[in-house]
């Protein structure tokens, strides 16, 4: 036996046949030789067999096969560095030992590059050889296993890659081989070791493999054999001689390397070694799939001198985990190592045993896969009870019952106080059917609906007694949605719209049959089971997808399929590196997670490939196998074998990994024995402590841009901590398959399990420290110096079931957008949020901790009178109790509270105080805690809402507050939505009452199923709570019917296709901005030419297509597209809509909510305060749609219509108004509607802080009603101007406004009336103090950039004074209204916006006029360059006013006589203003800024003037060509219709009053900036 001696010490002992085992080596020289000789000889016979092999080449590869039989094939071919040389033209004789031996282990010898070798035999081409030609060599190490020429087919699993149908092999050759007579079945099987498969091929039908393929024959001489063995015995072979490959492996469609190797006691030096050429195919794959049949193989004999090669590299960890394997491991013992953590203590032998289950026979084998996938498909446990619970629910909505399943839209309802005063009659205009005409008469507001359906019944029926009333409605005509018979009239908000806008009410009486119900439920939807999965795929997530059954299954067959070949081919290098890509596959369709277990198989497997096949007994005990690994043998295993040992290991090291991703998600998977055993949780002691071993699946981005990461563990409940937050240790990254982030610490609370209540949770929260020299910028990076919070994750320490957590956890960490992009950059459309993985160890006692209840007796009734206390202790409680909220109750205050509670019962609104001062929730506390709840009186719904909020994480305090809550009406549930969909993320399990709250009022309501879609669908982008969503999300689908759920779907994708067009046009440049809408908008209307479809916005609108003519963009940053649509109704009007992208309108919709509600507050006390409410919805990330209100204007557009210094002149709005109001009483009642909505806005902004309030962002409708839009900046986050707050008014009212309240300039009784209204407003919603507080609360984990804590709550706590009197807010209201009037501030904060609009926006487009008093922008190829300019002259005129008139010259190129223009000073002003702004960085001609103060002759201001403007102008015409040839330049001296028709100048003299204007506090480059106001004599 020879020895080959290896460089660490011991000494390989390889078997081989009798007759070629040598005596002595060969030298040098003599291996040169024979291998020459032997590749001459090989050259010889392949020219031989090319002759008579005929290649059938498909059209594709014709022109490579050309190039390729010119070829000669090598044995043996080793690529140079320029060129490929072959082995015969390598004069091996002047080679050195070193050098052969480096041409030998040249990487690109093992993988080089197709066009060596085109083709290859579809087996190993020593199987190819023996299965289709006689056996040309008889040699001994080749196994007989498979006889001579025979006839042959393949079983069924082959169907995929075979079949009877003309096919092509990958690599793009079309085989086709000849058949042979069959004289006996052929075995095609792997060696014994394999337990998966092992089949008969019956010689039924000759096997035809389509085409040609090479046949290879094996002539390999002796002489040859002992080449290659000299060539094996090099020391380099011995130490490198691993084989490498590049091959991939592809995923989808499971193929491998069937190689058939010869037997272990055959094996010569090179072939296990993986020098043999002839095993190296390169894509001969078949298509293969398990076959668990068990085959029996004798044991390997020999003993082996290797033996001790295992022991000496055993590491610790392995021995570690075979003692736990072999059950000595520490059972119940806290985690202080996270060695084994894929299955932890007492698990792995419950795992071992469920993978190697004994057959009937005793022999032990691996069960299916299917077994094992098909519990990694089952449902997370608690999303399995979700969905049964929500089965249940469905059964309480039966589709035959009408109340609950209508099928259309109901008008929402605002009850008005006082609502039969002053005008209360309104005219109603009725459609009925048969009609020609409406049906029109007067009727009261305050008569209900059902009366006004009986009068218009009295105009068909004769007698009402035969006629079923209440099977008729009222429908809204433009409008799917109908009037509640119940409720009167005027309380609906629709015809409280008519009558704010002075419109027609227009009604359509139809019967309930005639109605459009296509949204109402069927019998099928009741029959069809809930899944809350099936109809999600149409929902863009963003976020990616999980795992499931079907990739694991292809990816568990392929690492079966390599495991096979490795374990009977004698390539094992080669094969072992397909193998260890399969499982790398496995570990990244599983979030990349790679456990300890797998790392240390992987190396275990890496070591044993270069063992012999034959080892003795010994040396496998000595190898850490044990009982465990003889007792995991599968049928035909042997024990002995290192490598089938490590291969074992690594397989049950996957399918722990397996269980354990099955598992991360379950809320019951405990990890006790199955004895049962059950422990209270108040009884245990131990503390909590548990273990973070890493963070898998890294993305490269963080590796290049943090040095270090560290976790914070923090323990709350109530949204406090129990404890100090406990921070990890700073760690880098590691990379072994993937990158991982690895502490292996140990953290504990030093907290019993007894003190935990049930609620209690725990947060980890993941933070990256900046690597400083990371390719990002010098300046980000000091900016960026602290941490960086990457994701949070929350896990309850009690599942739904109430036991412990235990075990491993894998937890998903859902990474924000800008965690994983590169600094500075923007994320990529389609972009979804990555998740990584924390693995997180807890202990693993041998029973299970469970939470129980305390018992409550319900017949002990503790109830104080009040009264009975001392007169200061009363007062003092009556303070507390009459407090606004529980955010400033000292901690004094709440143990007083507490102490005092049961003499609180007669004010039962006060709840949320006394709870809120509980000393805490220990379980011993409970008792008393849930005795006060069942004795305390229900509390109002809005009141309850308060118990929904973080501090209050107790299950039945929450349930019991849900059942208040139930008795709140379904229009203001649908008011309320965003806050009980935030609240969703307090609930501490999936299936809460809160849920089935929703759902079974969205099952009653599509108005409120509608809006709780969106609502959902929104909060997907959660990073932390987004699964959650999902899954409620998938119940309302699934719940809803086919037709609700198909309408929300189209809805979904009308917003998608209007997100790509807005997309696009926002890209677009300005000039072909237009163009690309009018085509993207065609795709838009191909949709709605399939069916119509609801709006988003409001359900009762439906669109059937686009009025593509009409639809446009406005000229802002973000370029909103206006979408207007064709109503579906006939008797409808259009439908006008703005989508946004690239703003989050969820601040919007928060602003204009709390809007509502107060305007529902005022109107319920009787105040109507005529605000506009318009709606708005954000459909996702950055992206919504926002409802224009019709005939309105910004004080902008209307201010500049006066010039750009509009906004210090006090007429605008009155005469705007007045234009379209001619009529004094038109004016009158628009005056009204100014008045009453001003006093409105004023006191809504003051109280939420909206900030940023220009005359861009402030709107006035054509019938007086003023309203505000934008809603970026609230609760007192004030726009700044560098270091200068912006907004410095306590909010807008400007002397324009006030001109239109007082009706004029001088002050009047209308403006007396404008703050009783201000001040009875702010009164009303001072007494709703606590609401709005709550309301903002809840909506404080929704992201908003603005409302992020309680903090953010103290400025509305602070503006609406909650403490003081009526009185003295009166006052305080009314000197805010003083202080906002005389702020001048506000009219310059509107003069820079008109000015920054222009710097923001460029020039505009020639639509819009960059000037204006000039219509359109114009240049100088149009009216061609201007060769002198001058100002002529200057005349005096008195339209509208006195001023002067410049006359200025002008002569260009090509024209013989100069042309004149007349221009104003204040124009020559404005030219010179929007210069600075275009050209701020250019050096302008200095503007005359002389002011005069006093009165002064104004001939001679303007005498001096005239030549100070020509000055001016030579200057500007002398500068540079970019600013003389401006456009801006040329439109100022493009003649206008007024120039062409200047005549009869008046001649007269005049005064103007001119006065300085302090411009100090401005910003610097608004300083140089000219402001001049004329004020009329």
């Amino acid at each position: 036996m020879a020895q080959i001696s290896s460089n660490n010490g011991f000494k390989k002992c390889s078997s081989s046949p009798p007759e070629s085992t040598r005596t002595k080596d060969v030298d040098k020289e003599e291996a040169l030789q024979m291998e020459a000789e032997a590749l001459a000889k090989l050259q010889k016979d392949r020219q031989v067999t090319d002759n008579q092999r005929g290649f059938e080449l498909s059209s594709s590869t014709g022109q490579k096969a050309q190039v390729y039989n010119k070829q000669d094939y090598d044995l043996m071919v080793f690529p140079e560095s320029d060129t490929q040389k072959r082995a015969v033209d390598i004069d091996v004789e002047k080679l050195t030992q070193a050098e052969l031996e480096k041409l030998l282990l040249d990487d690109s010898f093992e993988t080089r590059k197709t066009p060596i070798l085109p083709v290859t035999p579809v087996l190993n081409p020593a199987l190819s050889a023996q299965l289709y030609l006689r056996p040309a060599v008889q040699r001994g190490q080749w196994p007989p296993g498979l006889s001579g020429p025979s006839s042959y087919t393949l079983p069924s699993i082959y169907q995929s890659t075979y079949s009877t149908k003309q096919t092509a092999f990958q690599n793009g050759f079309n085989p086709r081989m000849p058949t042979f007579a069959s004289t006996e079945p052929i075995y095609l099987r792997l060696p014994g070791q394999s337990p998966y498969f092992s089949y008969p091929l019956a010689p039924a039908t000759p096997f035809h493999p389509q085409g040609s393929l090479p046949i290879y024959r094996p002539v390999i001489s002796p002489d040859m054999a002992k080449l290659f063995d000299k060539i094996a015995s090099t020391s380099e072979f011995l130490k490198n001689g691993k084989a490498r490959t590049d091959l991939e492996i592809n995923s989808k469609t499971t193929i491998n390397n069937l190689q058939v190797s010869p037997k272990s006691e055959d094996i010569s030096k090179f072939d296990w070694l993986d020098l043999d050429p002839l095993s190296k195919p390169k894509v001969d794959n078949v298509e293969v799939e398990d076959h668990e049949e068990e085959k029996n193989v004798p044991d390997l004999l020999a003993d082996d001198p290797w033996d001790a090669v295992l022991l000496e590299e055993r590491s610790p960890a392995s021995c570690h985990l075979d003692r736990k394997v072999n059950g000595k491991s520490l059972s119940g013992a806290t985690v202080t190592r996270s060695q084994s953590l894929n299955i932890r203590t007492t698990q792995p032998t419950k795992v071992q045993s469920q993978i190697y289950q004994k057959d009937p026979n005793g022999t032990s084998t691996l069960p299916t896969e299917s077994s094992l996938l098909q519990e990694i498909e089952v449902q997370n446990e608690e999303v399995a009870a979700f969905c049964q619970s929500i089965t249940k629910l469905k059964t309480n909505f039966p589709y035959t019952n009408h109340c609950t399943n209508r099928g259309y839209l109901l008008s929402p309802v605002t009850v008005q106080r006082n609502i039969c005063g002053e005008n209360a009659s309104v005219k109603v205009s009725i459609e009925i059917e048969g009609f020609q005409l409406p049906v029109t008469f007067t009727c009261d507001v305050s008569s209900t609906v059902e009366i006004i359906i009986m009068q218009a019944l009295c105009w068909v029926h004769d007698d009402l007694n035969q006629v079923d009333v209440g099977s008729y409605v009222l429908k809204v005509c433009g409008q799917e949605e109908v009037l509640q018979n119940n409720h009167c009239l005027g309380s609906h908000e629709h015809i409280q719209n008519c009558r704010k806008w002075d419109t027609e009410i227009k009604l359509q009486l139809l019967t309930f049959s005639a109605m459009c119900q296509n949204l109402a439920r069927t019998a099928e939807d009741d029959e069809t089971p809930v899944d809350l999965n099936k109809h999600l795929h149409q929902i863009e997530k963003p976020y990616k997808e999980v795992m499931t059954r079907h990739p694991v299954e292809e990816l568990l067959d392929l690492y079966h399929n390599q495991v096979e070949l490795a374990l009977q081919i004698e390539n094992q290098h080669r094969a072992v590196d397909q193998v260890i890509k399969a499982v790398r596959k496995i570990c990244g369709a599983l979030d990349g997670v790679e456990t300890l277990a797998i790392t240390e198989s992987v190396k275990k497997l890496k070591r044993a490939v270069n063992l012999p096949r034959s080892r003795s007994a010994e040396a496998t005990s000595l190898s850490g196998g044990g009982d465990i690994n003889r007792s995991s043998s599968r049928g035909s295993l042997n024990p002995e074998n290192p490598f089938q040992v490590s291969m074992d290991q690594l397989t049950a090291a996957i399918y722990d990994l397996l269980r354990l991703h099955a598992n991360s998600g379950r809320g019951s998977v405990h990890c006790a024995q199955s004895n049962g055993n059950i422990k209270e949780a108040w009884t245990t002691t131990e503390q909590l402590q548990f273990t973070i071993f890493a963070a898998h699946g890294i993305s490269s981005n963080w590796v290049s841009n943090y040095e270090k990461y560290y976790l914070v563990c923090s323990l709350t409940y109530n949204g406090k901590d129990l404890f100090k937050p406990i921070q990890s240790k700073k760690v880098g990254t590691y990379k072994n398959f993937f990158y991982l982030i690895k502490w292996d610490e140990l953290i504990i609370f030093p907290i019993q399990i007894s003190q935990l209540p049930l609620e209690s949770l725990l947060h980890l929260t993941l933070f990256g420290i900046l690597n400083q020299s990371s390719g990002s910028s010098p300046d980000s990076n000091k900016q960026r110096k602290g941490p960086e919070a990457l994701g949070k994750v929350s896990l309850p320490l009690f599942d739904f079931k109430r036991f412990l957590t235990c075990g491993t956890k894998l937890l998903y960490l859902w990474t924000s957008s800008h965690t994983n992009l590169i600094p500075g950059t923007v994320p990529k459309k389609g972009y979804v949020m990555e998740r990584i993985v924390l693995q997180v160890d807890f202990p693993s006692p041998t029973f299970d901790i469970i939470y129980t209840a305390p018992q409550v007796d319900r017949s002990i009734i503790q109830q104080h009178n009040l009264e009975t206390l001392e007169s200061d202790v009363k007062g003092r409680l009556l303070d507390i109790l009459h407090r606004d909220s529980s955010l400033g109750l000292s901690k004094e205050d709440k143990a007083f509270l507490w102490e005092k509670r049961y003499y609180c019962l007669k004010h039962p609104n006060c709840l949320p105080k006394v709870l809120a001062s509980a000393p805490n929730w220990k379980w011993v506390n409970l008792a008393k805690t849930y005795s006060l709840l069942q004795q305390w009186p229900p509390l109002h719904p809005l009141t309850a809402l308060e118990l929904l909020d973080s501090k209050f994480a107790d299950q039945e305090v929450r349930s019991l507050a849900v059942t208040w809550i139930e008795a709140i009406s379904d229009d203001e549930l649908t008011d309320l939505l965003p806050q009980f969909v935030q609240a969703l993320k307090y609930e501490i399990y999936l299936n809460s009452s809160l849920v089935h709250f929703l759902l079974s009022r969205a099952l009653g309501n599509i108005q409120i199923a509608h809006h709780l879609y969106w609502l959902l669908k929104d909060a997907l982008h959660d990073a932390q709570f987004g699964a959650r969503y999902e899954h409620v999300l998938g119940a309302l689908l699934s719940v809803g019917g086919k037709g609700l759920r198909e309408e929300l779907l189209k809805q979904t994708k009308l917003v998608q296709l209007l997100g790509g067009v807005a997309e696009k046009v926002r890209q677009a440049s300005g000039s072909a901005r237009q163009v690309v809408l009018q085509r993207s908008m065609e795709r838009v209307q191909s949709f709605f030419l399939r069916s119509k479809c609801r709006l988003p916005l409001n359900p009762s609108l439906v669109a059937k297509e686009l009025n593509i003519k009409s639809c446009s963009f406005f000229s802002s940053n973000a370029v909103p597209l206006k979408v207007t649509m064709v109503n579906a109704d006939p008797m409808g009007e259009e439908i006008n809509v703005m989508f946004k992208v690239g703003e989050d309108l969820r601040q919007d919709m928060l602003a204009l909510q709390m809007i509502k509600i107060m305007d529902k507050i005022w109107l319920k006390e009787g105040l109507d305060l005529r605000m506009v409410i318009f709606k708005c919805l954000s459909t996702g990330r950055d992206r919504g749609m926002v409802e224009l209100v019709p005939a309105s204007d910004t004080l902008r557009k209307i201010q500049v219509e006066y010039g750009v210094t509009g906004s210090f002149k006090d007429k605008p709005l009155a005469e705007w108004l007045r234009k379209y109001n001619p009529s004094e009483e038109e004016y009158e009642k628009a005056s009204e509607n100014f008045i009453y909505s001003c006093a409105g806005c004023c006191v809504a902004t003051y109280v939420l802080g909206i900030c940023d309030r220009h005359n861009d962002n402030i709107m006035l409708r054509s019938t007086g009603h003023m309203f505000h839009i934008d809603f970026g900046k609230f609760l007192g986050h004030a726009q700044m101007f560098g270091s200068f707050k912006r907004d410095r008014a306590p909010f807008v009212l400007t002397s324009d406004m006030a001109y239109v309240i007082n009706g004029g300039e001088k002050p009047t009784i209308r403006f007396q009336l404008f703050v009783d209204l201000c001040c009875q407003a702010y009164n009303l919603i001072r007494k709703q103090t606590n609401l709005f507080l709550n309301l903002l609360s809840l909506m404080i984990p929704s992201g908003l950039p603005e409302l992020t804590s309680t903090q953010d709550l103290k400025y509305v706590r602070d503006a609406l004074q909650p403490q003081t009197t009526d009185a003295e807010a009166t006052i305080f209201f009314t000197r805010l209204i003083e202080s906002s009037l005389g702020s001048i501030a506000t009219k310059f904060n509107f003069f820079i916006h008109n000015l920054a609009q222009l710097r923001f926006s460029g020039l505009p487009s020639n639509d819009e006029p960059i000037l204006s008093f000039s219509p359109k922008t114009y240049s100088f190829r149009q009216d061609g360059r201007i060769k002198e300019v001058s100002v002529f002259t200057y005349h005096k005129k008195y339209n509208p006013d006195k001023h002067y008139i410049y006359v200025v010259r002008i002569l260009r190129d090509g024209q013989l006589e100069p042309s004149f223009v007349f221009r104003t000073f204040d124009e020559f002003q404005e030219l010179h203003n929007k210069l600075s702004i275009i050209f701020p960085l250019w050096k302008l001609p200095g503007f005359p800024n002389r002011m005069v103060l006093g009165r002064t002759h104004v001939k001679d201001v303007a005498a001096k003037r005239k030549i100070e403007l020509n000055n001016y102008l030579q200057s500007l015409m002398s500068a540079s060509t970019d600013v003389a040839e401006c456009d801006l330049v040329c439109t100022f001296f493009h003649p206008l219709l007024r120039d062409e028709k200047a005549e009869g100048i008046a001649r007269s003299a005049g005064e103007i009053v001119f006065f300085f204007i302090d411009t100090s506090w401005l910003p610097c480059d608004l300083q140089a900036c000219n402001f001049s106001v004329d004020v009329a004599e």
